[in-house]
């Protein structure tokens, strides 16, 4: 099994201004464009990036039906880091000291908001499904 990058689809290498005849792949499998039905399950947050997403990707030439449960990962992640970013904000209006980024225990001890880490952990996802379809 060989290791390195692993092979990124022409229709991206085309967006990306990255493609070269002598490097393409002949036998690469081609799906047909076409903008899949989001999943029931998506937030509000999801839903709306969902539309806008999808709108531009199939533009593009990049999505697929295929595509649709990766699109609805990359959509929920950035719902999620939407909820906790905006929970974050008001938080921080009513925090002038740390800003709503620390709370206090029951015991009184002061810890990072658990927020912070809803956030980042959605955000990191977020990208990492934004990568596959060359976002």
């Amino acid at each position: 099994m060989t290791q390195g990058r692993k092979p990124k689809p022409t229709a991206l290498k085309l967006v990306a201004g990255t493609d070269r005849a002598d490097r393409r792949n002949v036998n690469e499998p081609k799906a047909r464009p076409a903008m899949p039905a989001p999943p029931a399950f998506l937030s509000a947050e999801a839903q709306a990036e969902w539309v806008v997403v999808c709108e531009q990707l199939y533009q593009l030439g990049v999505l697929s039906r295929i595509d649709r449960a990766a699109l609805g990962a990359y959509c929920q992640a950035f719902g999620r880091w939407e909820q906790a970013e905006n929970a974050l904000a008001k938080m921080a209006l009513r925090d002038n000291v740390t800003h709503g980024m620390m709370i206090k225990t029951t015991n009184g001890n002061a810890v990072q908001n658990p927020l912070l880490g809803t956030a980042n952990k959605a955000m990191a996802d977020m990208m990492r499904y934004a990568a596959e379809f060359g976002l």
